[in-house]
C-alpha cells in the first residue's frame, strides 16, 4: 500500500497514491496554528481517523542540561528558568533546592513563606494562561481576555517584588534575592482577590457551555495505566484518577504546614474535559494557599530572607535528588558534584516531555477533528519538551 504524505505548516512533499487504498501522512507543524509552538505530529490518517501519531520534537532544544555544566551554581538559575516559560519561579526553584540539599543548607523561615506564596502564584498564572487558550483552540474567543486581566493582575505584583516580567530571577541558593517591597503583601492581597471573583466566569461561560462540553467529555480519554506507563504527572495524571501531589505526598517548603488547606483534585474520567476541571479547582485551591500564606507572612517578625554565602560557592562532592510539583507536574534535578562550582552534571525532568509522550496512546482512533481539543488538553509548553 502506498502513502500520501500532506503537510500543514511543514511544507511537505505530495506524492502520488491510489484513492481508497492508500493512507495519508499528515504533517502537524512544526509551524502551525494548532499546535503550541515548534512541535511536529506526523500523523497518519486511514480517511478521517487517526491511525498513528507520533510527536516529533527537538525544534527548540537548547542544550541546557549541558550549558549547567559550564555555569557556577548561581548562573545555572537563569537557564533553569526558562524552559517552561510560564512557571519560571518553580524552574529556579528546584535547582535551587537541590543545591541547598548538597549543602546541608537551612534557609530563612521568611524566605521558606515567601518562596511557597510565590510559587502557588505562579502556578495560578500558569493555569490562567490555559483556562483562557484552551477554549479559544476550540473556538471560544472569550474566555482568554478574562484570563489574561487575571494574570495581568498577577504578574504586575510578582514584577514589582522582583524586577522581572516572566523570569524573576528572585530565587538564590540560600534564600531570596532581596526581601519584599513596603506594603507589597496588601496588594497582592488585592490581586489575589481580583483573579477570584473571575474564576465563576470559567465555570459557566466555559465548563456551562454545550459546545465545549460536546468537544471535550468522552474525547482523549487517558488511562490510569497509561498514566503510570508514561510518568505523566500533574493536573493530566490526577484527571485520569491518579491521586499524587508531592506537595501532599512529600512536602517541601512550606507545604507540610498547609496540609489542611491543600487540596488534591482528582477525576476519574481522563478526558480532556476532566483535565480542564482540575486546571480550574487547582487555580482555585492556589489561591486559598496564597492567602495562607500571606497571613502567616503577615505575622512573622522582620527577619532575613537569605544566607551569607562565600564569593565562591562549591557543592560538596556527591550526589542529591530533588523534585518539586510545579503547574505542569513534577520536575526533578538530578544533581552530581565534584565538590567544584560548577555541576559535574544537572540531568532535568521535565512535565511536558514525558507528558506529551501519551499523544501516542490518545490520538490513535480518534478523528482529526477531535486532535486540536486533545493535544491543547495536554497542557504543555515546548521549551518544557526540548530544554
Amino acid at each position: 500500500m502506498r502513502e500520501t504524505t500532506v503537510g500543514i505548516g511543514a511544507g511537505a512533499q505530495q506524492l502520488t497514491g491510489e484513492l481508497g487504498t492508500s493512507d495519508m501522512v499528515l504533517n502537524i507543524g512544526p509551524q502551525h496554528p494548532s499546535t503550541h509552538g515548534v512541535l511536529r505530529l506526523k500523523l497518519v490518517l486511514d480517511g478521517e481517523r487517526i491511525v498513528t501519531a507520533e510527536p516529533v520534537i527537538g525544534y527548540m532544544h537548547r542544550g541546557a542540561e549541558k550549558l549547567f555544566e559550564a555555569r557556577d551554581y548561581r548562573q545555572i538559575i537563569m537557564l533553569a528558568n526558562r524552559h517552561d516559560w510560564l512557571s519560571a519561579f518553580s524552574n529556579e526553584l528546584g535547582v535551587v533546592l537541590a543545591v541547598e540539599r548538597m549543602l546541608g543548607m537551612e534557609v530563612p523561615e521568611r524566605a521558606v513563606w515567601i518562596r511557597t506564596l510565590l510559587a502557588e502564584l505562579n502556578r495560578v498564572l500558569n493555569h490562567l494562561m490555559f483556562l483562557g487558550s484552551y477554549p479559544l483552540e476550540l473556538g471560544g474567543i472569550t474566555p482568554i481576555f478574562h484570563a489574561f486581566h487575571g494574570r495581568e493582575e498577577l504578574q504586575h505584583v510578582l514584577e514589582e517584588a522582583s524586577g522581572g516580567r516572566m523570569h524573576y530571577m528572585f530565587n538564590r541558593v540560600g534564600g531570596l534575592k532581596e526581601d519584599l517591597p513596603a506594603g507589597w503583601l496588601g496588594r497582592v492581597r488585592q490581586a489575589v482577590a481580583a483573579v477570584r471573583k473571575q474564576l465563576p466566569v470559567y465555570e459557566d461561560l466555559v465548563l456551562g457551555n454545550e459546545i465545549f462540553r460536546g468537544r471535550t467529555a468522552g474525547v482523549g480519554v487517558l488511562t490510569r495505566e497509561q498514566v503510570h506507563a508514561y510518568g505523566v504527572s500533574g493536573p493530566i495524571a490526577r484527571a485520569s484518577g491518579v491521586d499524587f501531589d508531592l506537595r501532599r505526598d512529600e512536602p517541601y517548603l512550606a507545604y507540610g504546614e498547609l496540609a489542611d488547606l491543600l487540596t488534591v483534585v482528582v477525576r476519574e474520567e481522563g478526558d480532556c474535559l476532566a483535565r480542564f476541571e482540575c486546571l480550574l479547582e487547582q487555580t482555585a485551591n492556589s489561591l486559598d494557599l496564597a492567602e495562607a500564606c500571606l497571613d502567616r507572612l503577615a505575622g512573622l517578625a522582620p527577619g532575613p530572607v537569605n544566607l551569607r554565602l562565600p564569593k565562591v560557592l562549591k557543592a560538596p562532592e556527591g550526589t542529591t535528588y530533588a523534585w518539586t510539583e510545579n503547574p505542569l507536574g513534577i520536575n526533578g534535578y538530578y544533581l552530581v558534584s565534584r565538590g567544584d562550582k560548577t555541576p559535574w552534571r544537572l540531568k532535568l525532568r521535565s512535565a511536558s516531555y514525558n507528558n506529551i509522550q501519551a499523544l501516542t496512546e490518545l490520538l490513535p482512533g480518534t478523528l482529526v477533528a477531535d486532535m486540536v481539543a486533545i493535544l491543547g488538553s495536554m497542557f504543555f509548553v515546548v521549551g518544557d519538551i526540548d530544554k
